[in-house]
């Protein structure tokens, strides 16, 4: 095992590799955020280090050999609880499908951008030495707390007249953040897909597939942070919708599919009437339902009209809906939904879905 000096970056981050050169290439890119070991893929411990921010695997595919020790070695839970980032040779669909079954989080392909790559592992990866399995749980328990505060208020006292502010929201925030940063989008989804109501976890699994696509993508954190509040409040206009219907076991009729349509215009009347939510969060509780050929609702938007933080809340909406289990269906599997979803065509902006991929088809 070869270690790099430590550098400023708070990071440990354990480089498995069946490379002849040890992909010295990649770890020099990453001392610049952290502090490698380098090991062979036979090296990987059991257990990983308690300090240990994340794994970082560069294999070959097309490796039997290679492939099957490292399955072997991530099978179990050990690694679970932390960040596994996979470098391709390319990015053909098959090689990042094979990395996702064997436990990645995230994906990188060859040839390497320094820039790209660390801009993952500082999303991602965290970046205090002393993050232990520990802390993971709190945190995540922490986040998903301060999420579900925020949808008891929404669900139960704005109905009532209660006022749901927008410091609410943002004193949830960056507990959601960092929880999912700091734990993995797999355990939030696993935590919140216990929750009995319906309307909760679906708010929940939204939140969590958004802020999870949001860093996956790198955006900025005032950005990330933009998208968490607009997601966690997309469906604020259901607190007004009757129960009865958004859980009936059956088909909706007609008269009820129009009474659940509402929720958009009922959701944003009451944020605009309360006052003092920015305009991005108001145009995606308004327009989520919204889609590019024009066949949406409620306004029947399409094209430019859409914003991409609309778009963004769009995708993750639906494709958190198919993989969910509701009153009148199993879930859809991973793939499934995502298959469906790539045949709405241009409903969806599908270039900003593949982009989605690896996030959707990373979470099970």
């Amino acid at each position: 095992m070869s270690a790099s000096a430590k550098p400023a970056a708070n990071r440990r981050l354990l480089l498995a590799s069946d490379r002849s050169d040890g992909s010295s290439e990649l770890a020099s890119i990453l001392k610049a955020v952290g502090d490698v070991s380098t090991v062979t893929t036979e090296e990987i411990p059991a257990q990983p280090a308690r300090d240990l921010s994340g794994l970082v695997v560069d294999i070959n595919l097309r490796s039997p050999e290679s492939v099957q020790r490292v399955r072997n070695k991530l099978r179990g839970d050990a690694y679970r609880s932390m960040p596994r980032l996979f470098v391709l040779a390319d990015a053909l669909h098959h090689g990042t499908m094979q990395a996702w079954a064997l436990g990645a989080t995230d994906t990188i392909s060859r040839p390497l951008q320094a820039d790209a790559i660390l801009q993952r592992i500082r999303a991602a990866f965290p970046d205090t030495a002393a993050y232990d399995a520990t802390d993971r749980g709190k945190t995540l328990n922490r986040g998903v707390a301060a999420a579900h505060a925020v949808l008891t208020k929404m669900f139960e006292k704005l109905p009532l007249g209660v006022p749901l502010t927008f410091d609410d929201v943002i004193a949830a925030e960056s507990k959601i953040l960092k929880a999912i940063k700091h734990s993995s989008l797999r355990e939030w989804l696993t935590t919140v897909g216990c929750h009995h109501v319906g309307s909760y976890r679906h708010c929940l699994f939204v939140t969590g597939f958004a802020v999870a696509f949001a860093q996956h993508l790198g955006m900025r954190e005032d950005d990330q942070r933009r998208l968490t509040r607009a997601a966690l409040l997309h469906d604020v206009g259901k607190a007004f919708v009757p129960a009865a219907l958004l859980d009936k076991p059956g088909r909706l009729t007609d008269e009820e599919m129009a009474e659940v349509r509402q929720h958009p215009r009922r959701g944003y009347d009451a944020l605009a009437a309360q006052g003092g939510f920015p305009p991005e969060m108001l145009d995606v509780v308004l327009h989520h339902h919204e889609f590019l050929d024009g066949s949406g609702y409620p306004n029947g938007l399409s094209s430019n009209q859409i914003s991409d933080i609309v778009r963004l809340t769009t995708i993750v909406d639906i494709y958190a809906a198919l993989v969910e289990k509701r009153a009148y269906r199993m879930p859809f599997t991973h793939s499934r939904a995502f298959a469906m979803m790539e045949g709405m065509g241009g409903k969806l902006d599908q270039q900003l879905l593949q982009a989605f991929r690896p996030v959707a088809l990373g979470s099970f």
